[in-house]
């Protein structure tokens, strides 16, 4: 069985059950809904506590369960096809550059870490239309300046 079958098997018993992500992501607990649907969907592992209650929530066999707990190719072709990632994608290619300024002059030469990372999304009720509302937060991860001198900083932090 490849990931991607895993994954087709997984949404089928959703469909099947009538089952929101809400559900699933509370019968499973303990980390992040995004992670665990991100895990579901082949994206991100399942530690080994969290793909038991999956595999019990699924039925699934214990090939699968340890399969839930690897570690994924992760990513997908770029621009994605489909419209709302697209737009995530539009937002990167418009705001990245001023998103990047404000960010390393505030924290220094680095970049914002993916991986130590929390993210949350919320509806927010709208009289025009409710609002999608999502909320980030990534570990700032300085540049190390290797071969620096004893005048120069080792890592790359807002110098005062």
């Amino acid at each position: 069985m490849k990931r991607a079958d895993l994954t087709e098997r997984i949404l089928d018993i959703k469909r099947a059950n009538g089952w929101s992500w809400k559900h699933i992501t509370a019968e499973i607990g303990g980390m992040s809904e995004v992670l665990i649907v991100g895990a579901l969907l082949g994206q991100m592992k399942l530690p080994k506590a969290q793909a038991k209650r999956a595999a019990a929530l699924f039925g699934l066999n214990g090939v699968e369960e340890r399969m839930l707990n690897e570690v994924p190719y992760r990513g997908s072709p770029m621009p994605p096809q489909d419209p709302l990632l697209y737009r995530f994608y539009e937002m990167i290619m418009v705001n990245g550059p001023a998103w990047k300024e404000l960010i390393q002059e505030e924290f220094g030469d680095g970049i914002m870490s993916a991986i130590d990372f929390d993210m949350q999304l919320e509806r927010q009720p709208h009289n025009r239309g409710d609002r999608v509302k999502i909320s980030m937060s990534g570990k700032f991860l300085p540049y190390k300046y290797y071969g620096n001198d004893d005048e120069t900083p080792e890592y790359g932090y807002k110098e005062e």
